[in-house]
């Protein structure tokens, strides 16, 4: 016999015994729907996030205030360690402090890299929108922003036109419209909107144009907004303005380092900053935000695997003893086929085959059920259709392996049986 008749035969075996195939392969599916499942939902968040900061631009970064670290008592004990270790404490006049819309304007200016620079501010998300007799629900984001702002986050128009410098220098009461909050004021004729004298928060806004719809991430609308120029913001909405953040975008990805370089040299000198003192601003890479979120999901490909995992152990304990049972049952079979010539190391590799074929058909089940459960996550966040391919590689090798370390023991103990006690067999 050759392997292609071991084979065969091993096969109608397997197809022979349906119940028991069926119960082993359903337990070998469910643990690689599980692993494979979870690991294409976690590669449609990736997608996600990759999407979502992609408009950003990889060749971009912020500088945004941070907030100091607050220790509770010891502080003159805190201040003798660090003195003790050779370091400074940084000034308290350079700590706590927001950036304020002095300090971003004199970025601007004073920052010569060649690269387009931006200023935007969040007031709040519980702005009130209104047109007429129609209004929004309290909850519409109020930004304030530069004639860069949409370059720089990836934005585009739909009707009407931008900011220009002498919009945003003069703090005229001008705005620019998110899809959503268009959409709710003037139906699905958002081009009306342009010109519209609205209110924001009841203050008379002219409407210069509406954004293009960006849709939502992980279920947060990200067109149910209002954007004012900065000037404006600190004029009408002083008392509701955090701290300012500045965006900076180079022409070309090898120069951002360099950027960043001049940046925190220039934003130093501005907040006052001595050669001893510690930044108390971050400058943050697009990129490297997305890089964090999606190190954030780390913990979930390690929790899908561990599933996984147990449920394969699970699975080949199953399959050793379904396997087990078959030696038995088929005792008589074994040493008919010894009698006739047959070697232990075809029997041996008969049983091999039946346990490797329906450990494959469980990963064979349990891949295309967890890229179908996986996907339908996808379609929820409206993401491209995922197959983690290098999932679906390992699937099939743990089931294969699975397949191996189940059936070794019973095909050795059908391989070892004695031809005439096996056919003297009741």
């Amino acid at each position: 016999m050759n392997i292609t008749d071991i084979f065969s035969l091993a096969y109608r075996t397997v197809r022979s015994n349906k119940l028991r195939t069926g119960l082993t392969v359903a337990i070998i599916a469910f643990g690689i729907m599980a692993l494979v499942g979870i690991i294409t939902a976690i590669k449609a968040m990736n997608q996600k996030f990759t999407e979502s900061f992609s408009t950003m631009g990889a060749n971009g970064f912020t500088i945004r205030f941070k907030e100091r670290q607050i220790h509770f008592g010891g502080g003159d004990q805190s201040d003798l360690k660090l003195a003790k270790k050779g370091k400074r404490k940084e000034k308290t006049s350079s700590l706590g402090k927001p950036i304020n819309i002095e300090q971003a304007d004199a970025f601007r200016t004073n920052y010569t890299f060649p690269a387009t620079t931006g200023v935007s501010v969040f007031v709040n998300r519980n702005t009130i929108v209104s047109y007429n007799t129609k209004k929004t629900t309290p909850n519409v984001l109020l930004l304030g922003a530069d004639e860069n702002y949409l370059l720089l986050n990836g934005f585009e128009l739909s009707a009407g036109r931008n900011f220009n410098q002498t919009d945003v220098q003069s703090a005229r009461n001008l705005c620019l419209l998110g899809h959503d909050v268009a959409t709710k004021l003037f139906k699905e004729n958002v081009d009306k909107a342009v010109n519209a004298i609205i209110r924001v928060n009841d203050i008379p806004y002219r409407v210069l144009g509406v954004l293009g719809s960006r849709g939502s991430s992980f279920g947060f609308s990200r067109d149910n907004l209002v954007i004012l120029s900065y000037q404006n913001i600190d004029r009408n909405f002083t008392n509701n303005v955090g701290s300012y953040t500045l965006a900076v975008m180079t022409d070309d990805i090898r120069k951002v380092a360099e950027a960043m370089g001049e940046a925190e040299g220039t934003f130093r000198a501005i907040r006052k900053l001595n050669t001893t003192e510690e930044n108390n601003f971050v400058l943050d890479r697009n990129d490297a935000i997305a890089e964090k979120a999606m190190k954030s999901l780390g913990f979930l490909t390690i929790s899908a695997t561990v599933i996984g995992l147990i449920t394969l152990i699970g699975a080949a304990i199953g399959l050793m003893n379904i396997m087990l049972v078959s030696v038995t049952e088929r005792t008589k079979e074994v040493g008919l086929i010894k009698a006739i010539g047959g070697k232990s190391k075809l029997v041996r590799r008969q049983f091999l085959l039946e346990a490797i074929i329906i450990s494959l058909l469980g990963a064979l089940f349990g891949i295309l059920l967890g890229i179908t459960v996986g996907n339908l996550f996808s379609m929820l966040l409206k993401t491209g259709f995922v197959v983690p391919w290098n999932w679906v590689i390992y699937g099939i090798g743990l089931c294969t392996i699975v397949g191996i370390l189940a059936g070794l023991y019973p095909a050795l103990k059908a391989g070892r049986l004695n031809p005439i006690e096996a056919l003297r067999y009741e």
